[in-house]
């Protein structure tokens, strides 16, 4: 796993090329809303590109991660199938239904199942390489998503250059993104870790919270300023040491959630003294971002190696999958 982390700004690059070689058949349909469907390491994408795109994309975007789908999908509906595998259970039943609604299908996958359906119906579709961890391929299908709606006429093509801008901001950061994730990861260990991060970044704790449960093997929780101020900071009177506290922030985060964190941050210290700030960089939303998913990603490895457990493994989940193939 630590290799495919290394990996991060490879797969983002591939990534470019693929999107940009993609070739898109038109339709007629009139695009009202966008449902991405999809779970895990392949629905994170989703909820990354919602919050990326809320102040740019002027129809709704939602996430969608569930057998079923939105009553309101039809035929305005770009339905964007999101599965590593292609065979994701649950995005399978939800694209039968967006069929059903005669929604606009198009679909991001490396195979299986969902890319068989794709030829055999002639949906658009965007092929990734396979054989990777659905969690170590973000790289490679979180830009496919802005290349489908690209390709949709819905975005302009602007986060290529913002992506070309990461690729080269953390190869020139990755010395110190690994030396400060190994440190936090130090902080973290023996702990229950405890992620905030300002709302328009949620996407980016739920990221690091999926890293830390499937890499590192452990529990730990996430939420976002400032909803988090009008329920969870009460429930901080029940904290204490074995929780570690640690904030992914942004220069550029809304002013009075800045000030919302520092506060925080001094009430949460009554309860516990393990409390971590991270700081992205980067000029754009995109190279942010991005920046935080790769530190936390680290970090996420860091602990599985001081845990002395693998990273990779996720038996837990393949037996799940096991027992509902014999339903």
């Amino acid at each position: 796993m630590r290799d495919l982390v290394e990996d991060f700004t490879k797969h983002l690059t591939k990534s470019l090329e693929i999107g940009r070689q993609a070739k898109f058949s038109s339709t007629d349909k009139k695009i009202s809303n966008v449902v991405i469907s999809g779970l895990g390491g392949s629905g994170i994408g989703g909820t990354i590109v919602g919050q990326l795109l809320a102040q740019e994309i002027k129809i709704p975007i939602i996430v969608n991660k569930d057998y079923s789908i939105p009553q309101f999908v039809d035929e305005s509906t770009l339905f964007i199938v999101s599965s590593y595998s292609g065979n994701t259970e649950e995005t399978l039943y939800a694209l039968e239904a967006a069929e059903k609604n005669g929604a606009e299908i198009a679909c991001v996958t490396s195979g299986g199942e969902i890319e068989k359906i794709a030829k055999e119906k002639e949906y658009n579709c965007i092929i990734i390489p396979g054989g990777l961890p659905p969690r170590a391929a973000f790289g490679l299908a979180f830009p496919q998503l802005l290349y489908v709606l690209h390709q949709y006429n819905l975005i302009s093509n602007v986060f290529e250059e913002e992506i070309e801008h990461t690729i080269k901001l953390i190869n020139s950061n990755e010395s110190e993104i690994r030396q400060q994730a190994k440190y936090v990861a130090g902080c973290l260990k023996d702990t229950i870790p405890v992620i905030y991060t300002d709302a328009c970044y949620e996407g980016v704790g739920v990221r690091f919270r999926q890293q830390i449960n499937e890499n590192s093997k452990m529990l730990c929780w996430h939420h976002a300023i400032p909803e988090m101020n009008h329920n969870e900071l009460v429930g901080w009177a029940g904290g204490n040491d074995n929780l570690a506290v640690i904030f992914f922030r942004n220069e550029t985060d809304f002013y009075r959630s800045q000030k919302r964190m520092d506060i925080n941050k001094s009430i949460i210290r009554k309860y516990t003294t393990n409390i971590i700030e991270v700081f992205s960089k980067g000029l754009s939303a995109i190279e942010r971002t991005l920046y935080l998913i790769h530190f936390g990603d680290y970090i996420s490895v860091e602990l599985a190696h001081l845990k002395q457990i693998d990273a990779t493994e996720v038996d837990v989940i393949t037996g799940l999958k096991d027992e509902l193939s014999k339903i």
